[in-house]
């Protein structure tokens, strides 16, 4: 997974479902996992939320000073999405929406944390990863239930760790975030390697289940799909 791409917004996304699986295996052989090349100071965290049987979605990116993990930007955006659900091709529901909100924001994080998987999918290719391809920009999945690969329990402490391995290759981390509750799923999107996946991941953990920045995309997004939040509030 090394050969460098441009940024892909500009491919189709209006595609079937077996076009999008064809464009998966085509965008998989384009990942670049490395390590960052300088310290975060700005990371993101986007989201998507949508009411239950709508195809209105709306989607919010917010930044947060990586070392205070406190928010100091964020941006919205909703449309109405044509893409059917279907399992291992979230990236094409939801992706479009997410672009719209990252063109809003004024200053682009170093990294961005996606809720979803990254390289943690059976084609490599979950929504964290396509969405650092179509940005050109570094990315991480996290999210709350496993896709691909198998893994042991973690440690019963916040912090505790262990690799997901699919066929012998660790493509991301089982953490227990917080006593007493499952682990969430971490694996590294684009242009960022596995290690620097995790320490992210574990820099972003405060006292809840989810990293800081998915989880005040989550709470930003819910706020703006009730109309609590958004551009003109």
């Amino acid at each position: 997974m090394s050969k460098p791409m441009a940024a892909t917004q500009n491919h189709l996304w209006d595609l079937s479902p077996t076009e999008a699986v064809q464009l998966q295996r085509e965008l998989r052989e384009r990942i670049v996992l490395q390590p960052l090349p300088g310290p975060v100071h700005r990371i993101g965290g986007a989201d998507i939320s949508f009411n239950l049987y709508s195809d209105v979605f709306y989607a919010a990116i917010v930044v947060l000073d990586y070392a205070t993990l406190e928010v100091v930007e964020s941006a919205y955006h909703t449309e109405t999405v044509t893409f059917p659900y279907v399992p291992g091709l979230l990236s094409f529901r939801e992706i479009p929406t997410l672009l719209k909100a990252w063109e809003k924001l004024s200053t682009k994080p170093d990294v961005t944390m996606v809720d979803g998987h990254g390289i943690a999918h059976p084609r490599r290719m979950g929504i964290a990863t396509h969405f650092g391809l179509a940005t050109d920009s570094p990315t991480l999945g996290c999210a709350k239930k496993i896709l691909s690969g198998k893994y042991a329990e973690p440690g019963a402490e916040p912090g505790a760790t262990t690799p997901i391995t699919d066929h012998g290759e660790t493509i991301g981390y089982a953490v227990r975030a917080k006593a007493r509750t499952n682990p969430i799923f971490v694996s590294p999107g684009h242009l960022l390697d596995l290690e620097g996946a995790l320490a992210i991941a574990r820099h972003c953990l405060l006292r809840h289940k989810l990293p800081e920045p998915t989880r005040q995309a989550h709470l930003a997004v819910n706020a703006f799909r009730r109309g609590e939040a958004g551009p003109d509030r």
